[in-house]
């Protein structure tokens, strides 16, 4: 009972999408935590992490933060630092071994740069769990959903499903119409919908 959890693209909704998940999950009496190897910019997503968590320190939440707010291989060289992703597969796996469930969320998307010859696609293979696609409801989400599920896919990875995020209130014709092909053209459940501002997820479709 645990994920990696990818997006889209950047700023889609992944953390508020985890942190409603690891509360639904700790309020089923499932002792779910976040991890969130990489954070670049500010730390907000992380802190939101290790308070759903049940207060979990932030540096066990997050191993490693870069401060420039850009892509994560990019934001090291910034930082004239390195990225060692044994080390950050090792912290996860870790806290893995101390809860039931771990929910794990990337930074940006699917193939986000973390080092030299080594991005997110690869650090999700390392721990090897399924993929839940956090999809922004929005006008090209077709085209990005499936182009991120066929690569976790490519990578023997399992796409776990898919996680409709309304970023708005109002749903143009595309936000509307989304929900009806996106299943059939990808293949992968739509494990929840989110319209905007929910404080909640069903817990059910993750048990």
């Amino acid at each position: 009972m645990s994920w990696f959890i990818t997006g889209t693209d950047t700023d889609v909704g992944k953390t508020y999408f985890s942190r409603l998940l690891i509360r639904a999950l700790r309020e089923a009496r499932v002792d779910a935590v976040g991890f969130k190897p990489v954070c670049c910019g500010e730390r907000t997503d992380a802190e939101l992490l290790a308070e759903a968590s049940g207060g979990l320190d932030v540096e066990t939440v997050n191993p490693l933060w870069l401060q420039a707010p850009v892509a994560p291989q990019v934001a090291a060289m910034l930082s004239n630092a390195e990225i060692n992703p044994a080390s950050l597969v090792a912290s996860g796996k870790m806290l893995e071994k101390q809860h039931q469930a771990i929910i794990i969320e990337g930074a940006g998307g699917w193939r986000v740069p973390l080092a030299k010859g080594y991005d997110m696609a690869d650090l999700a293979t390392d721990f090897s769990l399924p993929v839940i696609v956090v999809v922004a409801n929005r006008l090209g989400a077709l085209n990005h959903t499936i182009l991120t599920v066929e690569d976790i896919r490519a990578s023997d990875l399992e796409v776990a499903g898919l996680v409709l995020n309304n970023l708005q209130e109002e749903q143009d014709t595309a936000a509307i119409t989304n929900k009806g092909v996106i299943e059939e053209l990808t293949d992968a459940p739509i494990l929840a919908e989110l319209i905007h501002g929910q404080d909640f997820v069903d817990v059910e479709a993750f048990l």
